[in-house]
């Protein structure tokens, strides 16, 4: 379906989001730094579907708020070091749609500034991030809602398990990027 597109940087001055690479700092779920810069891309068709989402977004009052995207197979086997399980992180044997460039993890952030409440912190590994947890009050499910919605609007799927993780459907069709020297 697709060939091995360059990745197109995502910046604040080019596309309006709010970045916060998460795995560039130690501020994440394994306490350190995994990334050597917080510089963010996407493949072409994934940019093109995150424009739609910011648009979305902006018509509501929100903004994109990035905390992850294109992830080398490298960096993503630090992750599936640290918690080898599937249902949160990609099994390294099959790739993650990080690798292919096609997936990002994002919240909303309102007029204020602020993150919208989506119940747990990005990468809170647990059941309490699963879209549509019955055990959160109805603020919470209306933001999860509202996310998922323009997200979807915008042309990506979302997965059962992590209510910040998106990405384009047909992820297979899109080969996995070997290292960050394809950007």
């Amino acid at each position: 379906m697709t060939t091995h597109a360059k990745l197109v940087e995502i910046t604040p001055d080019t596309y309006d989001v709010i970045q916060q690479i998460a795995y560039a700092t130690a501020d994440n779920m394994l306490g350190r730094v995994i990334y050597k810069n917080s510089k963010c891309y996407l493949h072409p068709t994934a940019a093109a579907a995150l424009q739609v989402a910011i648009t979305l977004a902006d018509q509501a009052g929100y903004k994109i708020k990035i905390f992850d995207a294109y992830r080398c197979p490298d960096d993503h086997k630090q992750l599936w070091d640290f918690l080898p399980n599937p249902d949160y992180v990609a099994d390294i044997h099959i790739g993650s749609n990080h690798s292919r460039g096609i997936a990002l993890d994002v919240t909303l952030v309102d007029e204020h500034g602020q993150d919208l409440d989506m119940g747990t912190h990005f990468d809170a590994m647990e059941e309490k991030s699963h879209h549509f947890h019955p055990g959160h009050a109805p603020a919470i499910q209306r933001n999860r809602l509202l996310l998922l919605g323009i997200m979807r609007a915008a042309g990506f799927m979302n997965i059962k398990s992590e209510w910040w993780h998106y990405e384009l459907p047909d992820a297979a069709s899109y080969p996995l990027l070997k290292s960050s020297s394809s950007l």
